[in-house]
């Protein structure tokens, strides 16, 4: 009996968390195995990542709908899922709202990273939302995937201060790599079976 605890990853871009997460199951970081990346994007990036590195990786048509999956495409994506036996549903840059039949497919498993640190400014191009606002601090969280729009219980967060000279683009690219630090570690969190839920606050076992 193999008792890997194994990840499906989501994703339709260029696929960096992806790789960080991915780099850091090759250098034993993460005690899991990625079992399988999907896109709705047949040339997206993180399926060249995932082929590059030997992991099954494929482009599942997503349907007629532009930010939700539709419902022949969600069965596409829980059918081969759960065919590769994942126990961690992990959303890397994946831009479709996930309903009902897929969050209940893997419920508490789900997990996506946000590029501030919520509540603040869910949504679309987050960093662009705390600038505007003028805050001093932004950053990244990773948290559970619900039914609300960035709204799952918080698993970590990590801060990114925002300068007096920043753009969109260059406070976008700091916010990166916190995420690419933070989302391994809270992936290898819950590999190893540290991290329990009461209501909405997210505990980490103590080391």
């Amino acid at each position: 009996m193999n008792n890997t605890f194994r990840i499906g990853v989501l994703g339709s871009g260029k696929g960096s968390n992806f790789v960080a997460i991915a780099d850091a199951v090759i250098a034993g970081q993460i005690p899991a195995e990625i079992a399988v990346v999907l896109s709705d994007v047949e040339a997206a990036g993180i399926l060249a990542h995932a082929r590059d590195r030997k992991i099954p990786a494929q482009f599942v048509p997503p349907g007629k709908f532009r930010t939700k999956l539709d419902e022949e495409a969600e069965r596409a994506f829980v059918a081969a899922l759960q065919q590769a036996q994942i126990d961690l549903v992990v959303l890397a840059g994946f831009m479709r709202v996930l309903k009902g039949d897929f969050l209940r497919a893997f419920e508490g498993r789900i997990v996506n990273i946000h590029p501030s640190l919520l509540p603040s400014f869910p949504g679309l191009e987050a960093w662009k939302q705390a600038l505007d606002h003028g805050v001093k601090v932004t950053g990244c969280t990773v948290h559970f995937v619900d039914a609300g729009v960035d709204a799952g219980a918080i698993i970590g967060q990590q801060t990114v201060p925002v300068l007096d000279n920043d753009t969109p683009e260059n406070l976008h690219q700091r916010i990166h790599a916190a995420e690419h630090d933070l989302y391994p570690k809270c992936v290898a969190a819950l590999a190893r079976r540290e991290i329990s839920v009461a209501g909405r606050r997210v505990l980490w076992k103590k080391a």
